[in-house]
Formats: structure tokens, C-alpha cells, sequence
């Protein structure tokens, strides 16, 4: 679906979604704890289900009402499992670790977008503590089999930290527990950080010997308990951004928490481009009515943080330098070329570098077909883009559905004039 865009004032307030990361995270976790663990103010979206219906391949059962999930049973397969993934690039991972422990095969799969994200360094790693595992060119359909026992074992960090937090997350079901080395410079170390915290959270201790390189995880069981997921500020950056540029007194709902999120640093960001931004308990404000001032940002541990922050070159007056993301052509989709070309057609003159782009102002903005390849961030930004511009379309409405699936009406509801 398509939707036409007009030039918006926002106003008012809207809540920020519960954060999709330790969403995922917490519903495996307490999948694999079992026994009444619950995950309260959950993200109800197109990812976290399939992370939902992996967990109930892989035995476990467990009820979900409007946003509170109870887990009755643990995963314990009984018999070869067969997980779709969707979209889900993090079910997808932290299922093959998992699947991996238990003796068993399981086949993971997912659509079209999923089967062109890597997932050899993951399968490299299972296989060399035990696991046999086979795949399409490194990538989905799958097959992994186990049980893995443990040991010493490798991975590389400089693709994607979901391989990282996959093995460390089934490490403590192993016989023998992981003593895990990362190779090369980990990218998104605040996922890592997430993940480790939910572990905590569900009972299990890790031995940290040198941060972002190399953990100890012994065999331990997962105890139950409950978790509140926090909100999300990958959403929360749209949302400030779209605020930055089309907000008049908006205010955004959430409560903050002590939880780590990488993309929290987008405040701070603000901050650089001569925002100001307040904040409370439970809401945020931003004031700002002057052009931008640009800067130089390394989103090298936040590359969620590379679509909202590209937006908002349309009212810089110096240009953003966005770096050390080139990780980010192996999400959903290749976001760097995609954000150059899609910007370009608004009037943004955009240099396109191989871990990122510089963006320059432009006193020529125009309207324009803006295509979200079916990525949920990219059209997410492209349309709080469109709000500023007026005069667009944006394609792929159905894509928000995996991370913010009321995110048009939520817009709407404080001022936006998007029709599908």
C-alpha cells in the first residue's frame, strides 16, 4: 500500500512503543525459564510473533493477552521443528542457537527479505562446539542440528551483534557452558548489553574477561520471572525526529528506565544539532525552531539511528556525516544506498560513502515518490520526511507493521495527513 503524504503540523501527544529488542529477547527467555514467567507491556508486532510462534515450535506454551505473555511450559522440543521466521533477522538468530541445544533438527525459514540477510558466521560458530548445520549460500533456509556441548568457541562481530547474543543466550543450556571469543571489532555493542541484562534478569551470570571480546557463560538453568519491557528508543528517534521537523509542542509518552539502550544517544545527538530536548520521568519535549547545525556522527553501535537522523538533513544548515555503518546494508535492506537515493529525489544533495553518507542542505526541497523497498524504518522516516516536504508519496505502508504497527494512526491522531 501506498500512502500520499501532505506537509503536517504535529501536535499534542503520542506514546512510544515498548521496545522491540528486549521484547525478543524476554520472550525466549522466559520461554526457556517456563513456569508462569511473564513479559508485561510487550511489543505486538509482525517480529516479535514470529518470535512468539518459534518459541511455540519449539514446544513451549504460552498465552498472550493484548500486551501480557504468560509462559506455562518451556521450550522442549519433542521431535524435528519447523520455524518461520517472517521478516525477523532477530528470531531467525537467537532461534538457531536455541534450536541447537536440544537433540533435534530444525528447519528456520522466512521470507523473501530474510533469505538475503547472513547467517554463516552464526552456523560457522554452532558447528565448532558441536551442532551440524547447512543452509542456502549462508543464508535462510536453514538447518541446524543438535545438541551442541560447549566449549570454546569463536564469532564473528563485525557483521551483525545478533550472532554474539545468540550464543551467548543458549550458552547456559549447553553441557559444558561457552567460553566465547569476538572476532574483530563487535559492531551494536548496546545489543549485546541487552542482551546480557535480560540474561541477568532471568537468573543466568556471565563472566565478563574482556568486555566486547571474550565471556565465560557455566551450565545454568534459566529461572522464571517477570519483565517489563521498557520503550523503545529506536522508535523514540522517529518520533523526536519527526517532532524536530513538523512538531509544534509535541509531546512523547514513555517511561524511562535504567534498562541499556544504544539508541538512546540519539538525545545527545539532538543535542550536537542544537536541539533542546526534555525530559521527565514519563515524557519527553523538544524545543526548536532554527535550521540544524550538522555535525560528524559515528552510528557504529546505533545503526537503527541512521534513518531518523538522515531525515533530518532537510533542515540542516551545515552537512551530517553519517559513519561507521556500512553494517547497515545488511538489515532488511541496503539502508545506506536506499536513503541516498530516496533523499536525492526530495532535493538533498547526498555523498554516498561505503560505511555511510554525507548530507548537505538544500533551499530546494520538492516533492517526490519515496520508495521504502518494504523496510518498516525506511518508510517510517520517509513519510515524518514526507510531513516536512508535503507533497509525496510513500510506499510500503503494510512494512510498519513489524516494529510499530499503529504508527500511521498514532501520526494521524496528532496532526498528520497521510492517506493510504
Amino acid at each position: 500500500m501506498n500512502c500520499s503524504v501532505s506537509k503536517s503540523i504535529l501536535s499534542g501527544s503520542i506514546t512510544c512503543p515498548p521496545n522491540k529488542s528486549y521484547t525478543h529477547r524476554a520472550i525466549f527467555l522466559a520461554s526457556l525459564a517456563g513456569r508462569d514467567s511473564r513479559v508485561t507491556n510487550v511489543l505486538v508486532s509482525g517480529d516479535t510473533m514470529a518470535t512468539v510462534q518459534a518459541c511455540r515450535a519449539m514446544g513451549a506454551s504460552l498465552d498472550i493477552q493484548n500486551d501480557d505473555l504468560t509462559v506455562h511450559d518451556a521450550i522442549c522440543p519433542s521431535g524435528d521443528v519447523s520455524i518461520d521466521a517472517a521478516n525477523s533477522g532477530t528470531t531467525i538468530r537467537l532461534a538457531s542457537a536455541i534450536s541447537a541445544v536440544y537433540p533435534c533438527t530444525a528447519r528456520l525459514y522466512g521470507d523473501e527479505s530474510l533469505q538475503k540477510r547472513p547467517m554463516q558466521p552464526l552456523l560457522d560458530s554452532l558447528e565448532m562446539v558441536g551442532a551440524k548445520c547447512s543452509s542456502t549460500d549462508g543464508c535462510a533456509p536453514l538447518s541446524v542440528s543438535g545438541p551442541m556441548n560447549g566449549g570454546a568457541v569463536s564469532v564473528q562481530g563485525n557483521l551483525s551483534s545478533q550472532f554474539v547474543s545468540a550464543l551467548m543466550m543458549a550458552a547456559p543450556l549447553t553441557s559444558r557452558g561457552l567460553d566465547v571469543t569476538i572476532q574483530g571489532e563487535m559492531v551494536s555493542k548496546p545489543y549485546l548489553d541487552m542482551s546480557l541484562a535480560t540474561m541477568r534478569h532471568f537468573g543466568v551470570g556471565v563472566r565478563t574477561i574482556l568486555p566486547y571480546k571474550r565471556y565465560e557463560i557455566q551450565p545454568q538453568m534459566y529461572r522464571p520471572a517477570s519483565f517489563t519491557i521498557p520503550m523503545d528508543y529506536s522508535s523514540m528517534a522517529l518520533l523526536l525526529s519527526a517532532a524536530v521537523l513538523c512538531g509544534n509542542d509535541l509531546e512523547i509518552l514513555g517511561c524511562m528506565d535504567d534498562l541499556p539502550q544504544g539508541d538512546e544517544v540519539f538525545i545527545d545527538i539532538l543535542d550536537m544539532l542544537g536541539v533542546d530536548v526534555y525530559t521527565g520521568n514519563d515524557s519527553t519535549r523538544i524545543s526548536n525552531d532554527a535550521k540544524l547545525n550538522g555535525g560528524v556522527f559515528n552510528l557504529g553501535n546505533s545503526p537503527d539511528l541512521l534513518p531518523p537522523l538522515a531525515i533530518l538533513a532537510l533542515k540542516t544548515s551545515k552537512p551530517i556525516t553519517i559513519t561507521d555503518t556500512s553494517h547497515a546494508r545488511l538489515k532488511e535492506t541496503d539502508r545506506i544506498s536506499i536513503i541516498s537515493s530516496e533523499l536525492t529525489k526530495l532535493g538533498v544533495k547526498v555523498k554516498e560513502n561505503p560505511d555511510g553518507m554525507v548530507l548537505y542542505p538544500s533551499d530546494s526541497l520538492h516533492g517526490a515518490t519515496l520508495n521504502s523497498h518494504d523496510d518498516h524504518r525506511l518508510f517510517m522516516a520517509f513519510c515524518i520526511a514526507a510531513m516536512y516536504v508535503g507533497d509525496c508519496t510513500v510506499t510500503g505502508a503494510e512494512s510498519a507493521a513489524i516494529s510499530y504497527p499503529n504508527f500511521v494512526n498514532d501520526l494521524k491522531s496528532i496532526g498528520a495527513r497521510i492517506d493510504i
